[in-house]
């Protein structure tokens, strides 16, 4: 029974941060959520920006944006030990914190979303 409910707790976590991303996105814009890689996929105008998988959160970046990502010492989406989406890197805690800043690496994620 315990991993039963431990199933339970961590579904409800993972909803309870998709939640929470959705939220923080919809005050920019209007963001579709697609199941996809075992999570989800965030979209906006048909433009896929971003990935929630295993209660982490992930933007589109481009050669501007990455290394924004990696001097904070986030890592690209990895869904499985066989696949790196190397233009995928995880939002960093502090910018998950601050809805100003958040804001902002959204809308460059969704504007490197445009480039391809």
């Amino acid at each position: 029974m315990k991993a039963d409910s431990e199933k339970t707790g961590a579904r409800r976590n993972a909803d309870s941060f998709r939640e929470f991303v959705l939220d923080q996105l919809g005050e920019s814009g209007a963001v579709d959520c697609r199941a996809m890689f075992g999570g989800f996929g965030l979209y906006r105008r048909r433009r896929f920006f971003g990935i929630i998988h295993r209660g982490r959160l992930y933007f589109k970046t481009d050669a501007t944006t990455e290394p924004s990502y990696r001097e904070r010492g986030m890592h690209a989406f990895r869904p499985n030990a066989n696949q790196t989406l190397k233009t995928y890197y995880e939002v960093p805690p502090d910018v998950l914190d601050d809805p100003d800043q958040f804001a902002e690496w959204a809308e460059r994620a969704v504007n490197a979303a445009r480039q391809r």
